[in-house]
């Protein structure tokens, strides 16, 4: 670095990256040290054989209010999925639409196999409770496990297990549910007001927006922090760099590592295969869950069908999510395979597998232990910070809010 900067960012993911951004338009000098060749952190796309391949399946849901806050999301060309899912049960897709979005489809497909007229009632009492008041008094609400929270409202086991698990499991990368209540509300929330949807090249083109923000020279890539003391950071080739205020913006587990007494949170992993395919096994921009509970595969996208940019002309890319599969690793793809054939048929096994993405940590853990305190403390000491989705919630909306709240610390104790 040419000067000495007034703060000194470690981590180029979302929450790093809305830390800067914040700090540079308040006029503080911010730089950002990132490990990796590109910024993102967990939100990365890979282009591969003309495909493009986000690191995980991932959505981007419009309502999120600190994405309104700081992204562009006409700049983003956000392409939208249709509200509801195919689920696959008793052996034939069915569709759940969502009934005030799409009434037409709703009202067709009413006693279709997953869960009864009751059932969808409860779904809109759901939708009701959950965007009743203002967002922050979903964070206080009393709380619970989302699987008790689903059953006291009263849905049937049938819908639990053909819809709601399979759904919110997918989100939560966990499918006992055991997911504080509060974020659940907050998702379904999110879904009631906005789209989920992804950006036309990727989930990538997020952080790239941020990172586009940054003045020539703020942002330095394949730069790894070896250790953090109060305002210095000494990196990995031995270069020492001073500053004013240091915000550890990494991976939680990284994090863990750099700052003394700073917990690692539990992390949920995942898993998400992508294959090639002549033809979309789904037609339409729609998520398609397992209704049954058996075998590997939670959810399927053809994310082709969502936005045409993911997938070269003439085929489709198809996405495939694995969560809290206990099976041999060395034999997923062939039990996804197996399973996606009794789905969709004979053509599955002429799928071409493009890559697997085993993701350890994915996503942090938030049972309701973790979600007791809703905005965890950003500011460590005078000088030094944490942001990061482990420290408000595990979402984008999440990422980029705790990135903000760190900016307004150090900008407070700087008197700025």
């Amino acid at each position: 670095m040419a000067k000495r900067p007034g703060v000194i960012v470690v981590g180029g993911g979302l929450a790093g990256l809305a830390c800067a951004n914040a700090l540079l338009e308040a006029r503080v000098d911010a730089h950002v040290l990132e490990a990796a060749e590109a910024p993102g952190g967990r939100v990365r796309t890979d282009s591969y054989e003309g495909f493009l391949l986000d690191r995980g399946f991932q959505v981007y849901l419009t309502a999120y209010p600190e994405g309104q806050r700081v992204l562009d999301l006409q700049a983003l060309s956000l392409h939208r999925f249709i509200p509801g899912a195919k689920v696959w049960r008793g052996g034939r897709l069915h569709t759940v639409a969502d009934p005030l979005r799409h009434p037409v489809a709703a009202v067709s497909h009413l006693f279709d196999a997953v869960g009864g007229l009751a059932d969808k009632l409860r779904v809109l009492e759901l939708r009701q409770h959950a965007t009743s008041g203002e967002l922050e008094d979903v964070w206080q609400r009393p709380q619970q496990d989302s699987l008790r929270f689903l059953r006291d409202l009263g849905f049937s086991d049938e819908m639990l297990d053909a819809f709601l698990r399979p759904f919110f499991g997918g989100i939560f990368l966990e499918r006992q549910l055991t997911t504080s209540s509060r974020m659940l509300e907050f998702v379904f929330r999110m879904f009631s007001q906005g789209h989920a949807a992804v950006p036309e090249r990727g989930m990538e083109a997020i952080p790239a927006q941020l990172a586009a923000k940054l003045p020539s020279g703020a942002l330095r890539m394949r730069v790894r922090v070896a250790e953090v003391w109060g305002h210095r950071v000494r990196l990995s080739d031995g270069e020492m760099l001073h500053s004013d205020a240091v915000v550890v913006a990494t991976d939680p587990g990284t994090a863990a590592s750099l700052l003394v007494g700073m917990p690692s949170p539990v992390m949920n992993p995942a898993t998400c295969l992508y294959f090639a395919a002549p033809e979309p096994p789904v037609e339409g921009p729609w998520l398609t869950l397992n209704g049954d509970g058996q075998g590997p595969v939670n959810s399927v996208a053809v994310m082709s069908e969502v936005s045409p940019a993911y997938a070269p002309q003439g085929q489709s890319l198809v996405s495939v999510s694995v969560v809290d599969d206990d099976g041999d690793a060395e034999s997923l793809e062939a039990r996804v395979r197996a399973q996606l054939a009794e789905w969709f048929g004979a053509a599955v096994p002429a799928w071409r597998h493009l890559r697997t993405y085993a993701i350890a940590q994915a996503l942090p853990a938030q049972p309701p232990a973790v979600l007791g305190e809703p905005h965890r403390p950003v500011r460590l000491s005078a000088g030094l910070y944490v942001c990061g989705d482990h420290r408000e919630n595990a979402s984008i909306n999440g990422a980029l809010m705790s990135g903000r709240r760190a900016a307004e610390a150090v900008l407070q104790d700087l008197g700025r």
